[in-house]
């Protein structure tokens, strides 16, 4: 009997060992969500250390309809007068971005990995 318990204890051992070994060297953080105002036919500034997996929220704090387009269109977000949009950010990268409604609204979002 004193064997068996023994055997378990040492596989669960082992088991922890692994687990130890295989953790990442390095803790990911969790995902941030980062906003983005509009107001005054203008994107406000981008937010620095977007990281992939971040969410980016705009909101449209003016009278008119905008967008958040990017050029290689890997989003394109629409927001009435007040609204809000959310993209998740999948690739790091610099992504360019405009409004469709208005071209001479511009920003530009960093994303690292």
């Amino acid at each position: 009997m004193k064997m068996a318990a023994f055997k378990v204890l040492v596989g669960l051992g082992s088991l922890a060992a692994f687990a130890a070994i295989s953790l990442p060297e390095r803790a990911v953080a969790a995902p941030v969500v980062h906003k983005i105002l509009i107001e005054k036919m203008a994107f406000g500034p981008s937010p620095a250390g977007v990281h992939v997996g971040d969410t980016i929220e705009w909101t449209n704090r003016d009278t008119f309809r905008h967008s958040a387009t990017s050029a290689d269109k890997s989003f394109d977000l629409d927001m009435e007068p007040d609204g809000t949009a959310f993209v998740v950010v999948r690739r790091p990268g610099s992504f360019q971005y405009t409004c469709k409604y208005h071209p001479g609204m511009k920003g530009e979002l960093i994303v690292e990995k």
